[in-house]
């Protein structure tokens, strides 16, 4: 009994088996990819360079004249305009130098008075031989005499003048005055080094970028070779980005490419004049400027999940070719457009290159492709 009922379940086993074997295997499911198809578009390149902002212009106050200092006009921190009264250093001495002047001239003019017309006396009497040729000559050199003397007189006033104007010490430029370095009291010498106060003008105001001489050239080759367009009135504006990241409400212009290169660093300096009305820039400041290089007619620019590197760091992608296989393709990656990667070399317009789902392929493997976004 036993015996049956084994061979019985031997039987039923035997069975599935063959019932099992005896099915057909489906067939293996081709992955679907997320896939885009490359075009070419008009982008305009720029390159972000760190910059310093400075002063429009800077004037230094140091006397012209020597003497002390009377009276400060001016706030500290405030802003003046050119012709403001600044400092007035007492007057006394150079006003009592330019009445003596003064007083010299007159007293030469009235001697001239004098000599004049003694000089006009004599010059009817040698007509007759009157007076010797002798005395007339002394004569005429007296009176010449006196009339250089009379010049020199009138420079000595003009000089006493300009000293006593001196003693008022006025703004030369409009701007914001930072804080004196001396007081009321204080003995001040004529263009002493120490600066009593200094103007800087911050409305505009510079930004100085360095760029390398490497990355000029190229630029230059490549707008030479037609690769790159100019962007007409737009080409020279460039976007100014504060420390805290966010962007300066005006653009700036650029002024001029300096020709000299700072040995150091091998860079150039790029001048931006910046409109700054409320003075939010101020000297010194670390900024960071978008200058714009030019326009690229015929760009590639692919997400950046679909650009890949290999051990090596060298960037490819994956494509899909006319059979629907895998393919792997080495690019040349130029440099980052926001979400996305320009890319100069490896790709052409129209081939298919995969976003997403590459995960589950491998080179020379059969897929179906999705255009990216459109997957379910």
């Amino acid at each position: 009994m036993i015996a049956k009922f084994k061979a019985i379940c031997l039987l039923s086993v035997m069975f599935f088996i063959l019932t099992a074997c005896g099915k057909k295997q489906p067939p293996a499911q081709i992955p679907e990819v997320s896939v885009i198809t490359v075009q070419t578009q008009e982008v305009l390149l720029t390159t972000e360079l760190p910059g310093r902002t400075n002063p429009y212009r800077i004037a230094e106050i140091r006397p012209q004249v020597s003497g002390i200092i009377l009276k400060r006009y001016f706030t500290e921190g405030s802003n003046v305009k050119a012709g403001d009264l600044l400092y007035q250093i007492d007057p006394a001495p150079y006003k009592a130098a330019y009445d003596n002047a003064v007083a010299a001239l007159k007293r030469a003019e009235a001697t001239l008075q004098s000599v004049k017309a003694r000089y006009e006396r004599y010059q009817e009497l040698i007509k007759v031989n009157a007076i010797s040729k002798q005395e007339f000559d002394d004569v005429k050199a007296q009176y010449e005499q006196t009339l250089s003397e009379i010049e020199a007189l009138k420079a000595q006033v003009r000089n006493a003048q300009i000293n006593l104007g001196y003693t008022k010490i006025t703004a030369p430029i409009s701007g914001r005055i930072g804080k004196s370095n001396v007081t009321e009291g204080a003995l001040v010498t004529a263009y002493q080094p120490m600066e009593l106060t200094r103007i800087q003008q911050l409305d505009p105001i510079y930004v100085d970028i360095p760029q390398s001489t490497k990355e000029l050239r190229e630029l230059e080759r490549r707008l030479a070779e037609g690769r790159l367009k100019y962007a007409g009135k737009e080409q020279n504006k460039v976007k100014i980005i504060l420390e805290d990241g966010t962007v300066y409400p005006v653009e700036g212009t650029l002024q001029f490419k300096d020709v000299t290169v700072d040995p150091t660093t091998g860079s150039v300096t790029l001048r931006v004049i910046v409109p700054n009305p409320k003075g939010v820039l101020l000297p010194g400041m670390f900024v960071r400027a978008i200058v714009k290089e030019g326009i690229n007619r015929h760009a590639i620019l692919l997400p950046q999940q679909a650009v890949f590197r290999d051990p090596k760091g060298n960037p490819f992608v994956y494509i899909v070719d006319n059979e629907n296989k895998v393919q792997i393709r080495p690019v040349k990656v130029d440099r980052a457009i926001e979400d996305k990667w320009l890319v100069s070399e490896g790709v052409s317009e129209g081939q298919q290159v995969i976003v997403e789902g590459v995960q589950k392929i491998m080179p020379g493997m059969p897929v179906k492709p999705v255009p990216y976004g459109n997957k379910q």
